[in-house]
């Protein structure tokens, strides 16, 4: 059990350092020798949710998807056992993994199964789970070994909770965690675990126990308003209303009266009167989306308002106090707009208190798989199907695509692909590969650009070993990468499949220059590269 001991050190030491860097794999890594399975899970409870905050031996997209119990059958029954569960080969409760497991097109079913409870003091707190491909894998011996390592991880969990309950900065991003998870439906979550979103998480705790107003700014299709949410549940309003106005929406005559309010007989058909978006959401969060198209008329009364905590509504001389918090979103340039005469200066430096950005999705790295993975579990659910995988082209595609519309074009290109594989009707007992073809995504003009033939970059090894020939072609390879996506590192990374900080690091090592990323986009070969 040494190899276990050490992964176990490791966690805690991890998670004094900080909560969110975690590494669970070395973990997985010592149950999968110790039971000889294909693939293990750690999956934690989130309301009645359970959520994968590691995997091994598992398609990417899973830790993703979130799996409620209700749909589950396989894993409610572990989370209702006393001990270690092994489920039979011919067991007709269906695998929630099943097709999962990659490179293994031809086997999508799971054949031996066990999963076991976590347990905390306060309660169960998740499952650890593993599957083989071959039945009879599992003895008495690899069960025994799971049931300690889940012991183990249920000890780890409980000393991590106490940590982050002893930090201030910690505890409010576990609160925030916690409301995404648990406040908000699957298609309402946060999901991301690259570092822009770590950095995002980070400040969305910063300022959530604050009563600061805040800016999310970001392109369409980001997820401002998931973000907005994120802060009102992390907030101590959370217990209070959290309104939602959409600014571009509202029509410039019933600007006040939506957000003020009106009393009856105040203009033509004000028949009664009517509280406005300000007092409904006293005491709580009020969310101004797409605020940089209020217009111009209204953006005095808003301001007056944020100024004064007063209001009035139309047609009385009455102030009302309100308590409201003011959260804005807007995928406009304010700043610009403000130069522009289209946006009030006072206003602007009024909402802009706490900015934050959302970054667009092309930024997020392998976070596009997680998403996926989201909506596809999602798809699965309301196809009626047993299984919704990603064939390794199509996950390859999704990771090279642009996503102008973010992550709202994720999801929907998902949805489509999921109905356009479930027509064909091939799948293995109702399990579904979604391939390249059913996205419907053009070629990546980088795919191009670095498979096309370069006569004006001929491989000359004379006088040189193989090792000095190849860092020359992974300079020029990696320099034209560049050029193709416009000096964007992680885009660059994508295209050749890496990780980002690898590239950098391997770039830093053989020498790629910015020069020679020009003369590439140029068309112009770097002299004596290959």
């Amino acid at each position: 059990m040494t190899p276990l001991i050490a992964a176990c050190e490791r966690v805690l030491r991890e998670a004094l350092q900080d909560d969110a860097s975690v590494s669970w794999q070395p973990w997985l890594q010592v149950l999968k020798d110790l039971t000889h399975a294909d693939s293990c899970a750690l999956l934690l409870l989130r309301g009645t949710d359970l959520v994968p905050i590691a995997v091994l031996g598992l398609s990417p997209d899973t830790l993703g998807r979130r799996f409620p119990l209700a749909e589950h059958p396989r894993l409610q029954a572990i989370m209702g056992a006393t001990g270690a569960l092994r489920f039979p080969a011919n067991s007709p409760l269906p695998d929630p993994f099943d097709g999962l497991i990659p490179n293994v097109a031809d086997r999508l079913h799971v054949h031996d199964c066990a999963g076991v409870q976590i347990r905390g003091s306060a309660g169960p707190l998740g499952i650890m789970t593993i599957d083989a491909l071959r039945s009879g894998t599992f003895n008495q011996k690899a069960l025994a070994a799971l049931r300690t390592c889940a012991d183990l991880a249920g000890a780890c969990l409980e000393v991590i909770g106490r940590l982050s309950r002893l930090q201030d900065a910690m505890e409010r991003q576990q609160l925030v965690s916690s409301a995404l998870l648990e406040e908000l439906r699957p298609d309402q979550q946060l999901i991301g675990r690259s570092a822009p979103m770590r950095a995002l998480l980070k400040e969305i705790a910063t300022v959530a126990a604050s009563d600061l107003t805040v800016l999310i700014t970001g392109e369409t299709g980001t997820g401002k308003e998931l973000v907005a949410r994120a802060i009102h549940y992390g907030s101590q309003r959370s217990g209070r209303p959290l309104i939602s106005v959409n600014c571009a929406a509202l029509p410039e005559s019933l600007v006040e009266s939506e957000l003020f309010g009106h009393v009856a007989g105040a203009f033509s058909g004000a028949a009664s009167s009517r509280r406005g978006k300000f007092e409904i959401a006293d005491g709580g969060t009020l969310f101004l989306d797409e605020i940089g198209e209020l217009p111009l008329t209204a953006q005095p009364k808003l301001l007056r308002a944020l100024q004064s905590g007063e209001i009035q509504r139309v047609g009385s001389d009455e102030h009302i106090k309100v308590n409201v918090r003011i959260v804005a979103a807007t995928n406009r340039d304010l700043a610009e707009e403000v130069r522009a005469g289209r946006f009030r200066a006072d206003l602007y430096h009024r909402v802009s208190i706490y900015p934050l950005h959302v970054p667009p999705l092309r930024e997020r790295g392998r976070d596009i798989l997680l998403l996926a993975g989201n909506a596809l579990e999602r798809n699965r659910a309301s196809l009626h199907l047993r299984g919704l995988r990603l064939a390794p082209d199509a996950q390859q595609a999704l990771l090279s695509a642009r996503w102008a519309g973010n992550v709202r074009e994720l999801e929907h290109t998902v949805s489509r692909a999921a109905l356009k594989a479930t027509a064909e009707g091939r799948g293995s007992d109702r399990i579904v590969t979604i391939e390249r073809r059913h996205l419907d995504l053009p070629e990546p003009p980088v795919q191009q650009a670095l498979s096309a033939p370069r006569p004006e970059l001929p491989v000359d090894v004379q006088g040189r070993s193989l090792a000095a020939a190849t860092v020359e072609f992974q300079r020029g390879l990696i320099e034209r990468a560049l050029a193709a996506q416009g000096g964007n590192w992680a885009a660059a990374a994508r295209a050749l499949g890496m990780d980002r900080g690898n590239l950098r690091r391997l770039a830093k090592r053989i020498g790629v220059r910015a020069a020679g990323a020009a003369r590439a986009a140029a068309g112009v070969a770097a002299p004596g590269r290959v």
